[in-house]
């Protein structure tokens, strides 16, 4: 799917999950909800699969697609009140503005960040992940911002899915069929598995 609105940034995107054999529903989510000003993507692991699992990354998606325009900092701890009462979450969050990405995780919802233009240095980047649990822990948070050029792909992953994946494959491919490819060839099987991937096109 292609953004191009009032958000200030164009943005390309695509996801795939898996269920974890034998669950009726996946406990991780994701979303890419545009606001005025930016557009804000998220990657959810409900702890553990199955019913519960779901109930906790449906309740931190619903909150972030009300308030995508609020500071990250403060989405989490939106997010970590409304968690208290299930068995809590990692998230990643990823905000796309004229002026960057500023993005932050908390648990091993994995962030990688590859850059389109030949000879860049660093040629990647990858999240700041916070030990803790939505939920259950929250840690104080310390966001990076990085800059972004045309062509620019975002991928996150939740623990299901093994991070030995081509990075060729993400560049070379429009971003839904990177992650199909991803979720795909790279699920575990051992639990659920989400992949998210946004690329940037380049301000509106």
């Amino acid at each position: 799917m292609t953004e191009e609105a009032s958000s200030g940034v164009r943005l390309e995107w695509g996801a795939a999950s898996q269920t974890l054999r034998g669950e009726t529903v996946c406990g991780d989510a994701w979303l890419v909800q545009p606001f005025a000003g930016g557009t804000l993507a998220a990657a959810i692991d409900g702890l553990g699969h199955g019913e519960e699992a779901a109930y906790a990354s449906g309740t931190a998606r619903a909150l972030l697609q009300e308030h995508p325009h609020e500071p990250l900092a403060a989405l989490f701890r939106r997010c970590h009140a409304a968690l208290l009462t299930t068995r809590g979450a990692v998230i990643s969050l990823a905000c796309f503005r004229a002026a960057g990405l500023e993005w932050v995780g908390v648990g091993n919802v994995e962030g990688l960040l590859l850059r389109a233009g030949p000879g860049l240095e660093p040629a990647s980047e990858s999240i700041m992940l916070h030990s803790g649990l939505v939920g259950m822990n929250l840690p104080t948070l310390h966001l990076s911002l990085s800059a972004l050029a045309p062509g620019d792909t975002l991928i996150l992953t939740t623990d299901g899915i093994r991070n030995d994946f081509p990075r060729r494959l993400v560049l070379s491919d429009r971003p839904q069929q990177a992650a199909e490819r991803i979720c795909a060839r790279y699920a575990k099987g051992t639990d659920d598995a989400l992949v998210l991937v946004v690329r940037y096109l380049g301000p509106s």
